[in-house]
Order: structure tokens, then sequence, then C-alpha cells
């Protein structure tokens, strides 16, 4: 059983990139087979159908093997405007976007199909980027994502990490284990179903 990580940023001092690698360095450690990515090392422009019809970008290939070879994902998303990022969207988009002459990967849901997920988000603010997280729920759903009940928003994120981006609050260091645990329980019990 395979745990992906990833932020939705690709900001160099974005609170939900470190937040994305404390979670994994912390699943790591708790014996999890871990796969850390940083979206801004996918090539993968906005989606257009127009685009698309001249063939689906190498990148966005990758990214559609990634998302399918690890029954659990966490994805740490920020909060623009009350909700989540383009780039969050816009990955969604093209991995759940059917590669029509493919026969591997002509069924839109392949990628996401049965994933069990977990939401983390980061913020300055006090609310931790809550409002992201319950945008981004409905839209994992409607790609047939399982989504772990337990989530975490990391409110003032600014004094959360110390000088190499590990967490420092116990009651943060907690909640994102309890995010790590429950979303790596729930792909074993799948996986065995």
């Amino acid at each position: 059983m395979k745990l992906l990580v990833f932020a939705g940023s690709t900001r160099q001092l974005s609170w939900n990139r470190k937040l994305a690698k404390a979670t994994a360095d912390m699943a790591g450690a708790s014996g999890v087979e871990v796969t850390h990515i940083e979206l801004g090392d996918f090539d993968v422009p906005m989606y257009n159908a127009d685009l698309e019809a001249k063939g689906t970008p190498v990148d966005v290939i990758r990214l559609k093997q990634i998302a399918y070879e690890h029954a659990a994902w966490i994805i740490c998303t920020p909060e623009y405007n009350a909700s989540y990022p383009a780039l969050v969207k816009n990955t969604f988009d093209w991995i759940s976007s059917p590669v029509k002459s493919d026969p591997v990967w002509n069924d839109d849901f392949r990628a996401t199909r049965g994933k069990v997920v977990g939401v983390l988000s980061a913020s300055p603010g006090a609310l931790g980027g809550l409002r992201s997280q319950s945008h981004l729920v409905p839209l994992l759903l409607n790609l047939q994502c399982w989504v772990a009940p337990k989530n975490f928003a990391l409110g003032r994120a600014a004094d959360a990490f110390d000088a190499q981006g590990q967490l420092i609050n116990e009651a943060a260091i907690k909640n994102v284990q309890g995010v790590i645990d429950q979303v790596v329980w729930a792909a074993r019990r799948f996986a065995a179903v």
C-alpha cells in the first residue's frame, strides 16, 4: 500500500508545501511507503479540450500513472478566495479526462476511482484553510474517491514549523498523524476486500 502526498501549490514558501513535506516525513517514519511529489515538477498546461485533442501531454500521463499506483493520497490544499486553487482543479481536470485513443487511459476515473484521500490545509489565518477543504471534498467525491472523515486545517502556519520545516506544535503533529493513520488504515481495508 503506497501513500501519495502532494500540495496544491507551487509557491516557493508555501505553507502547504511545507505541510506536505512534513506529512510525507511523518508517514515515512510510521513505516508507510510514501511518494511525495511537487506539482511544479510536471509540465501541465491549463486544461483545454482543443489542446487535449492534439494529444494529452506526457506529464499528464505521468500524473495519471502516479495517481493510479497509489491506493491512498493526502492532499494539502491552500485556500484562495475561500476555495481551493486553480492548480488543484486543473490537476484533477487533466487526470480525470479520458484519453480516447488509449486503451488504458480511456476510462476517465481509472486514476481516481476508489482512492482513499485525506485532506489537509494550512494558512497563516486562524481557520487554516478549512473553507478550501469544504469545496475540495465534493470534487473528490465526484471523482469516485473515498474521503477520510478525519481532516486537519493548520491555522497560524507561520508559527507552526521549525527551521527544518517540521511541525513543532504537539496538537498539530497529533492531528496530522491522525489523518495519516486513518487514510492508511482505510486504504488497507479496501485493498483487502
